[in-house]
C-alpha cells in the first residue's frame, strides 16, 4: 500500500530527479522564471523554497549547504546576495505557479513557475490600482498642428534633402 508517500518521483531514480531539480532551482534563481510542466514545477517548489528560506540568513553554514544541494557558485552568490535582499520581509511562498495551458505535443500541463517579488506587472497591480483615471483619446490639437501634414511621400522626401550648390559651369571649362 501507498499510505502516506505523497511524493512525486517524475518517472526517476533519485540522482536522476536530484540532478533534475537542481538544475531547474538554478535556472529558477538565474532568470527568475522558467516555463515547465505542472508536476515539475510543484516538486521544484519543494525543492526550492527551503534553499531560499536558508539564504535569509547569511552564514558561511547555510552558503555550505546551499551550495551542496545547487553545485553552482553563481547560482548561490545570486541567492544570497539580490534573492535574499527582495524576499528578507517575506515568511514563506517565494514561488509563484501559473498555468497556461496544454503543451502540443503531448498535451501535458505547461506552466511558468517564478519568484514572486520579481514580477514587475503583478506588483503594479498591487501597488498602484487607483493612481487616477486615465482616458484614451485621439491626438491632442497641440500634437497635430505640431507636424506639418505632407499627403504626399515623395515631397516629404524632397523636402527632407539637403540643398547642393550649383557646379558653376566657368569651373567646369576651366578644369577641361
Amino acid at each position: 500500500m501507498r499510505h502516506n508517500k505523497n511524493f512525486n518521483h517524475l518517472g526517476r531514480k533519485k540522482a536522476h530527479r536530484d540532478a533534475l531539480l537542481a538544475n531547474m532551482t538554478i535556472a529558477l534563481i538565474m532568470r527568475k522564471r522558467i516555463f515547465t510542466t505542472l508536476a515539475k514545477a510543484k516538486a521544484l517548489r519543494m525543492y526550492a523554497e527551503p534553499l531560499i528560506n536558508r539564504a535569509k540568513n547569511d552564514t558561511m553554514t547555510n552558503r555550505r549547504l546551499v551550495f551542496s544541494y545547487l553545485q553552482n557558485k553563481e547560482a548561490v552568490t545570486e541567492l544570497f546576495r539580490e534573492v535574499a535582499q527582495k524576499i528578507g520581509d517575506r515568511n514563506g511562498g517565494y514561488t509563484r505557479i501559473l498555468k497556461t495551458g496544454n503543451r502540443l505535443g503531448d498535451n501535458a500541463k505547461i506552466c511558468f513557475i517564478e519568484l514572486v517579488d520579481y514580477n514587475e506587472n503583478m506588483l503594479k497591480e498591487k501597488s498602484g490600482k487607483k493612481e487616477g483615471r486615465t482616458r484614451r483619446s485621439r491626438r491632442s490639437n497641440k500634437a497635430a498642428a505640431a507636424e506639418p501634414a505632407l499627403e504626399n511621400p515623395v515631397e516629404a522626401a524632397k523636402e527632407a534633402e539637403p540643398e547642393l550648390p550649383a557646379a558653376e559651369p566657368e569651373a567646369e571649362k576651366a578644369a577641361e
